[in-house]
């Protein structure tokens, strides 16, 4: 996540680390003047992604959504590190039935194209919901595509193997075996039916971490050193914040359920 500095509330600003590399939508579609991210940097973009997905959802005692999970929310420090922002609009949903994790919602706030078709049906969100973003951020890391449509022109090109077809111009050496790997894992991810879409931590996540480890062991001398370098384990204080940060939205969501309704005043 990227980190809360501070706050001032006087003049309603919060203070987050800065993200040098700006957001991943910038890099992806080279708004200003950004480099092209090596392949190497998008397989472990992919895993730094589905790892802090994973820590709001595994977030105690309920899960996080993050809800509106899209390049624009992915920002990249100096070293081309991505981290999720926009944690501020993630909601705590409760554990019903069966083990699904679901809450009624009235209204949409993510950029149409990332948003779980079940929630545009039903206004029902679930961890799911954003396992489906997910998917569509993966296939953009590869294609470099704008996101309307995508996970039916992946599907479609996968079943026909000419998913190479797809994969980002920009990039020449894509490792053909890995970029499939990865294209069906966002393409399950993006499954219109909940039930069809992959575990996150059962299914994607230990997927991710062979991608990063195959991604790591490929860089070479002659790259960048930022692609050398390999995400940091948080520190014990970062961890801290993050942790400080799931139990304000817990306490705002808490204080917001429990507060008593204002009695209306009857005509005299």
């Amino acid at each position: 996540m990227v980190l809360l500095l501070g706050a001032c509330l006087e003049y309603g600003i919060l203070i987050y680390e800065y993200m040098a590399n700006g957001s991943l939508e910038d890099c992806l579609f080279k708004k200003k003047n950004k480099r092209v991210l090596s392949w190497q940097l998008r397989f472990r973009i992919a895993a730094e992604i589905g790892t802090g997905l994973l820590f709001l959802h595994q977030a105690k005692p309920e899960p996080l959504v993050h809800r509106d999970l899209k390049p624009g929310n992915i920002l990249l420090d100096q070293n081309y590190v991505s981290k999720i922002s926009d944690v501020g609009l993630a909601r705590l949903v409760p554990a019903v039935a069966e083990n699904v994790t679901q809450c009624c919602m009235t209204s949409a706030t993510e950029t149409f194209c990332y948003i779980d078709p079940k929630y545009q049906q039903t206004g029902m969100l679930g961890v799911k919901s954003d396992v489906y973003s997910l998917g569509i951020i993966f296939l953009q890391l590869l294609t470099g595509r704008a996101p309307m449509g995508l996970a039916h022109h992946a599907e479609e090109s996968i079943e026909k193997d000419s998913f190479v077809q797809m994969l980002d111009l920009s990039i020449t050496d894509w490792p053909l075996e890995q970029a499939l790997c990865l294209a069906k894992i966002a393409v399950k991810c993006a499954e219109l039916r909940r039930k069809d879409r992959l575990d996150l931590a059962k299914l994607v996540f230990p997927e991710l971490d062979k991608l990063r480890d195959f991604a790591e062991q490929n860089m070479t001398m002659t790259m960048p050193i930022i692609l050398g370098c390999t995400t940091p384990s948080p520190s014990h204080s970062e961890a801290s914040m993050q942790q400080d940060l799931i139990s304000d939205l817990q306490l705002a969501h808490s204080e917001s359920s429990s507060a008593p309704s204002t009695p209306t005043k009857g005509k005299p």
